[in-house]
This record gives structure tokens, sequence and C-alpha cells, in this order.
């Protein structure tokens, strides 16, 4: 029996059928018995599970991180698909099928990675250039870069989805930064690059997705500036020139305020040309892609219009002829 992905589910379905599990629960319903809740996962997307009437026992028989297989019905609530689960045990190591679980591919991952060079080497500030290699030469940093997601469970959020987020954004930066004079053009495509570098160390995704304790105690951003000042004090004993103070300072700036508001995590507000352009357009890569995630697994696949989304307070457009699987700015030459 062919696979179906988690978007392609729909209403009433019959899933027998292998995921990766994550952020397994335990909890009490109103009358006080146990049940499982968990998030399942493939390539496409991901879908709450819940098992009625769980045991410690059910808890116990598989881990965040495991693939496991899971006999059960999709059902439609409040807009979403969610799985009503009879059954899940961990799979066999030979049941599972590797790509079925990675929206990039090896190679695609590999082209992506030879991008970011291209670009950061097109820089014309020869310092940034050569911080730019202290960071490409580091071979633990780029095997952490090119594996890491961009979040837990938001935009971009499997194996590689960092590095396609920041080459989508490096891209973006690369077409408009010369509209702008005002702009400088190596501290914004420098600032693309390094704005969530410390996701490398603030995120586990080994087995599963979740936050390291250092994530959960610093934060990504905190960790990104003392990444910058090793690679910043490593660059300059190397080629035995400094790097301009105010550069640096530029940099640290980009990268503290990219989340752009003080209540959405931001230390700072942006107060640079490089650090609100930087902030926008961090964002615009970040909502496009959930839009059209949104689209994607939407289950009302008949209509032009998705259910109604609670989080985003509204329903999503698709149009009559959405494309699930367009073709991804990081593609572009």
């Amino acid at each position: 029996m062919p696979r179906r992905f988690v978007n392609q589910l729909g209403h009433q379905e019959a899933v027998d059928q292998i995921f990766l599990a994550s952020q397994k629960q335990l909890r009490p319903n109103r009358n006080g018995n146990l049940y499982l809740q968990v998030e399942l996962s493939d390539r496409t997307g991901s879908i709450s599970a819940r098992m009625w009437n769980a045991s410690e026992s059910d808890y116990r028989n598989f881990d965040d991180g495991d693939f496991v297989r899971v006999e059960g019905t999709t059902q439609l609530y409040q807009g979403a698909i969610q799985l009503i689960a009879a059954n899940i045990c961990k799979a066999n190591f030979d049941e599972v099928e590797a790509a079925d679980f990675m929206p990039l591919t090896p190679a695609e991952i590999d082209r992506l990675a030879v991008r970011v060079g291209e670009l950061l080497r097109s820089m014309a500030n020869p310092h940034l250039v050569n911080l730019a290699e202290c960071f490409l030469m580091d071979d633990e940093f780029m095997k952490r870069f090119m594996r890491a997601p961009a979040g837990i469970k938001n935009h971009h959020a499997y194996i590689g989805g960092l590095l396609e987020h920041v080459v989508n954004l490096m891209e973006v930066v690369h077409r408009v930064a010369d509209l702008y004079p005002s702009i400088d053009p190596d501290v914004l495509l420098m600032g693309a690059f390094l704005h969530d570098m410390g996701k490398i160390h603030e995120l586990h995704y080994d087995r599963g997705f979740s936050y390291s304790d250092e994530g959960q105690l610093l934060g990504h951003v905190v960790m990104a500036v003392g990444m910058l000042d090793a690679k910043v004090a490593e660059a300059e004993k190397l080629s035995g020139e400094p790097i301009a103070e105010e550069t640096v300072l530029r940099l640290k700036h980009v990268i503290v305020s990219h989340h752009g508001q003080y209540e959405y995590g931001s230390p700072k507000l942006p107060m640079t040309v490089e650090a609100i352009a930087l902030h926008h357009l961090d964002n615009l890569d970040a909502k496009v892609h959930s839009f059209h995630q949104q689209m994607r697994d939407d289950p009302n696949v008949e209509s032009a219009w998705t259910h109604f989304n609670q989080n985003l307070g509204r329903k999503l457009y698709k149009g009559r002829s959405f494309s699930p699987d367009p073709r991804p700015l990081a593609n572009a030459e």
C-alpha cells in the first residue's frame, strides 16, 4: 500500500503507517483518565495524534525522536486534521524509508551550502569575506549549520530548514540591497548569514526537535553574538588585520534586533538601516513559508479557501490552481 503523507490525509481515513514522533505527553482528561498526546511528522508536515485511555506503558513504549508505527483514524477537529490512534509502537529500523522524512534531499542541502559560499564570497569588503571564510572552513560549524532546523514547529522546521531559510534570505538581500543606497550590502548579506546561527546550538535535532539547556537559558540571539566574537578574533589573527570596530558592532546589532520588537524576544529594536531591512526581509521569508505551509497542509482540498486558522485569525485564499510544491526561491540562479 503506497504511503499517504501528512499533507494528503483527509477526514475519516484509516491510517497504518510510520511517522516520526515528538513532543509526547501523558495527560489526564476532564474525568481524570489518561490519554497520550504526540506530534507525528513526515517530510510534508506534522499532525497531532491522541490515544485515549492510554497507560504509562503506552507512554514508555517509545521516545521523542523515534520512528513509530501508528494505527488509527483521522478526523477533522476545529479546522485541522488530527489522528485518533488505536495503537502506537516503535517501528523497526528496516521499516523506515529515510526519504519519507526529509523535505530536502542530501543533494539539495549540499547545493544550498555551495550557494552560501558563493554569496558570501561575492562581498566587496575583504575583511568580511575573510570572516565568512572562517565560518565556511569550520567543518563542525558547517555540519551543524547544514542540518539544523530553523525552528521546532513553525517555519522551516525540518532538517536543513535553517540553511534553506538563510539562503532564501540571502538571495533576497542580493536582489534588493542595491535599490537602497543607504544600506551597506555586505553588512546586510553577512547579517542574513549570521542572524540565526545560534540555532545550531539552541536546538537538538539528532532525535526529534527540542531545545538544548543552553538554548532554553540563553537563546539563539545571545549565543550568536558570542559565536561572532570568537570568529572575529580568529579572522583577525589569520589576516593580521583588525576588522573595523563599527562593522562588527553593526553586525551584532543586526543579530540582536532581527526579531524587531521586544515582545517577540528582541533585546534591541532595529536602529540601523541594515537592521530594519534584515528584520522585515527575515519576517517576509518566514511568513511566506508559513502561509504556503498552511495552504499545503489544509485538509479542505476541494476549496479555493483554507479552513479558518485560529492562530492567524483568518482563512487563506489558495486560488483554483494552487501548487503544493512551487519552485523554491533558493533554487534561483
